[in-house]
């Protein structure tokens, strides 16, 4: 049994696919399936349910590749040891994070950090949910920041922030003197919303159902419009296409065509999102996530209420 082999069937979990999981090993994919068979015969077991249509795990495999996780979160735990001297805040942190918070809260965390921890650089990606997931999950990313519910086996999370959400309408726009606007009333505009894959994308649906528009029927207007992204959105709303709506913290950004738009607050109780930090179980540096935590906690973020009372 080599780390290699373990590797190998930790990505072929992680991946469904012995041609996407060789990929990732940047192996051929013959190599692979050697590995992964050699193993299978060394431990006794068969670890994946082969089909043409799919790969699925067996319940035995289940427990195998967490142990083999846990193997090379290990064996990771060893070679920082010897590289860091044992400073966890030392040596780079590789930290992803969802589109719609990314933008807002780098630049605010980066000098706070640099602070805190100046020997430790982070490596930084945006992606979706899905993608941050099965990237932390295979140690390609140390910790992400996601929008709960977010819920991973062998995963830790821990809430940093609140924000609610606010609407964003043109300066034009007959309700841009108004002090609030309700959920009802959005659904009445036309609103621009992230495509999907976007989790906050959903949530604005799950808070106001009735802004998805059926727009299949006969003669039905389409009053939902999808943008790539925020700034994206905001670039269009304040041409005067519709409205949107966005986290607290993405409405304070300033990118020159603030004059064009107005945020209103949304109607009490008005939905909102909490952040949090989200790493595997055994990850060694917990002093790197505690200090990632902290430059948050201590970084100037408009309007977001941050959950210092919950702090470790």
């Amino acid at each position: 049994m080599t780390l290699t082999e373990l590797k190998y069937i930790v990505a072929v979990a992680a991946e469904r696919h012995f041609g996407k999981a060789a990929a990732a090993c940047h192996v051929s994919q013959p190599t692979l399936s050697m590995g992964v068979k050699r193993l299978e015969n060394e431990l006794g077991v068969i670890l994946f349910e082969r089909s043409k249509q799919d790969i699925s795990l067996t319940p035995v495999g289940e427990y195998i590749i967490s142990q083999a996780q846990r193997v090379l979160d290990e064996s990771e735990a060893l070679k920082n040891t010897a590289r860091l001297h044992s400073d966890p805040l030392s040596g780079p942190l590789k930290l992803g994070a969802i589109y719609t918070i990314a933008p807002y809260l780098i630049p605010h965390l980066i000098p706070a950090l640099v602070k805190r921890a100046p020997h430790m650089p982070l490596l930084i990606e945006e992606d979706f949910t899905a993608n941050l997931r099965k990237k932390l999950r295979q140690g390609e990313l140390d910790v992400i920041l996601i929008a709960l519910p977010f819920d991973e086996p062998g995963v830790e999370t821990q809430a940093v922030y609140e924000e609610p959400f606010v609407a964003l309408l043109p300066q034009s726009h007959e309700l841009a003197k108004s002090k609030v606007m309700s959920l009802e009333t959005l659904a009445e505009n036309n609103l621009l919303l992230l495509g999907p894959g976007h989790c906050f994308r959903d949530q604005v649906l799950q808070a106001c159902p009735n802004c998805a528009h059926d727009a299949k029927s006969e003669g039905s207007l389409l009053k939902t419009l999808e943008g790539s992204s925020l700034e994206t959105i905001r670039h269009m709303v304040a041409s005067g296409l519709g409205v949107t709506v966005l986290p607290c913290t993405a409405s304070s950004l300033n990118v020159g065509s603030e004059a064009l738009t107005k945020t209103l607050p949304l109607q009490q109780p008005a939905p909102k999102r909490t952040v949090a930090l989200a790493w595997r179980k055994g990850f060694p540096r917990l002093e790197a996530i505690s200090a990632l935590r902290q430059a948050i906690l201590n970084s100037p973020l408009a309007c977001a209420d941050l959950l210092k009372e919950k702090q470790n």
